[in-house]
């Protein structure tokens, strides 16, 4: 099996396609994708397996992208500074037991229940806050393979997709830090490589793990 790679992207702030980017995450989305090969069908970014986060402090922005293979030489020129890894190693430590320390930005959200004069129609996506979004999170990574020890939310800035032809809604997202045993290696790898929950061409989903710090 080929196991993903992931791409650190140090944004270049000066770069008037980041500056672009930090402000539109369609446009955002599209640079991202320019890192994966073409011609992928219908459904390019599912194809190319490409996972993405945004991580901004006071002082930087790092982009962090995963897929089956990327090529940082697509990027814009000037757009920042790449390095690749394999995330190989990664899935050859995993194991039942384990303990880890995890990072992931969420869209929580579920499908409004109608009621029987509605039947046959779809409810609206229904962002989820608080303690029912650390709830939705506890399930998810339950079935991701993880029993969450510690799950530290915190709020961030809602996404909208621009354009013509964008949706009107708007990603609200939550990122959770934290701590976790790994119950399940293979649930775990599936969720790393195909991502989790809504709003994935929008900066959520990507699941980063890394070994647990000892006392």
């Amino acid at each position: 099996m080929n196991h993903p790679v992931i791409a650190r992207i140090r944004l270049n702030p000066h770069s008037r396609d980041v500056q672009r980017d930090l402000r539109d995450a369609t446009q955002m989305h599209r640079t991202v994708m320019r890192m994966v090969p073409d011609n992928l069908g219908d459904a390019p970014r599912q194809q190319a397996g490409l996972l993405y986060r945004l991580e901004e402090t006071d002082t930087s922005s790092t982009l962090l992208v995963q897929a089956t293979t990327l090529d940082p030489a697509r990027l814009p020129t000037g757009y920042g500074q790449a390095d690749v890894k394999s995330l190989a190693p990664m899935f050859t430590a995993l194991r039942k037991g384990l303990g880890v320390r995890y990072r992931i930005v969420l869209n929580p959200a579920k499908r409004e229940r109608l009621s029987l004069e509605d039947k046959g129609k779809r409810g609206r996506i229904v962002p989820l806050t608080g303690a029912d979004a650390d709830q939705w999170w506890l399930r998810r990574a339950a079935e991701a393979g993880l029993d969450l020890h510690v799950l530290t939310p915190t709020s961030m800035e809602p996404v909208r997709p621009r354009g013509r032809d964008a949706t009107c809604m708007r990603h609200s997202l939550l990122r959770y830090d934290g701590t976790a045993t790994v119950t399940d290696p293979g649930a775990l790898e599936d969720a790393v490589i195909q991502g989790i929950g809504r709003g994935k061409p929008y900066g959520a989903g990507l699941l980063s793990l890394a070994p647990a710090t000892t006392a």
